[in-house]
């Protein structure tokens, strides 16, 4: 039988369990780490097109197009160009599924335009739109999962990110849990390396499980895994030293964009990117050629 005396402990019990719930809930520094999936959607309100391309354009603000083809060319292609400068290229499925793709180069008048191809190297323009993007956030086209990074709710390396990083306490730290992981289980696949054809789209679940990939597969997944736990991360494609290769950078509300970095040692950022840090095993002389910001040159950010 409940005395008075025990309902005012229950009750007190239950108050102070409340409110360290709440604190937990709103304490930035210790808030539970979930991911955070933003799901791309085609909602058709503003759309461009005739009989064989849609694209939907309904959430540029947002920092992505969705395109979807249905004719029947199996070989398409999409580029993507901003104020006429920089043109992004791109194979898009011949299945009539959307798919997404970056504006990646801030606010601007971009051009889209889809083609088919006509025999070998040669391309017939399908479709043309030009569109005004604003975007509501510069950070947002680096917060949507896209081609290169691909990745769902249910994918596998959104449970994978929320389990590296339940005791992160802020961005830095899931940054460095990633990263850790990333560079201490998987391996470079030099048989891919020396197989791979253009077009190579990384697959994140299948680079998990197999735990090797190339550059491109690296920094899809830390991408990935980053962007779901809401850390706005490039992945960037260029040169190191003569070599074409990809890379990340990523946005902290203390530093802003942290390009090409890794971690801070107390003196000097260091460059993320963890093919070269993983598949050189953190020698100094991999890890002094990688904190050096000059070996880089940017092409393409998505």
């Amino acid at each position: 039988m409940l005395t008075r005396a025990n309902r005012k402990t229950g009750l007190r019990a239950a108050f102070l369990a409340f409110l360290l719930l709440a604190w937990i809930g709103f304490c930035p520094g210790i808030s539970p780490s979930a991911a955070t999936v933003r799901t791309p959607t085609a909602s058709g309100q503003t759309t461009y097109g005739n009989s064989l391309v849609t694209i939907d354009a309904s959430n540029s603000s947002e920092g992505y197009v969705m395109v979807r083809y249905t004719g029947r060319n199996p070989k398409i292609k999409v580029q993507i160009s901003k104020d006429g400068v920089e043109t992004y290229t791109y194979n898009l499925n011949s299945s009539g599924n959307y798919e997404v793709f970056p504006l990646s180069e801030g606010n601007g008048s971009y051009t889209i335009k889809v083609f088919e191809n006509i025999s070998g190297n040669q391309y017939s323009q399908a479709f043309s739109q030009t569109i005004s993007v604003q975007l509501a956030n510069e950070l947002s086209p680096f917060l949507y999962p896209n081609q290169f990074c691909s990745y769902t709710a249910s994918s596998a390396a959104a449970s994978l990110a929320d389990e590296l990083t339940k005791n992160s306490s802020d961005e830095l730290s899931k940054v460095a849990d990633i990263d850790n992981w990333v560079i201490n289980n998987i391996s470079y696949d030099n048989d891919l390396a020396a197989t791979v054809t253009s077009g190579y789209l990384p697959d994140v679940d299948t680079v998990l499980a197999k735990k090797k990939g190339i550059c491109f597969d690296y920094a899809a997944v830390m991408t990935s895994m980053l962007r779901m736990e809401d850390v706005p991360t490039k992945l960037v494609v260029g040169y190191a030293g003569s070599a074409y290769h990809a890379w990340i950078s990523v946005y902290t509300k203390e530093n802003g964009w942290i390009d090409n970095i890794i971690y801070f040692d107390g003196n000097t950022w260091k460059l993320m990117d963890p093919t070269f840090a993983s598949n050189g095993h953190q020698s100094e002389a991999i890890m002094k050629y990688i904190g050096d910001g000059s070996n880089y040159r940017t092409r393409f950010t998505y």
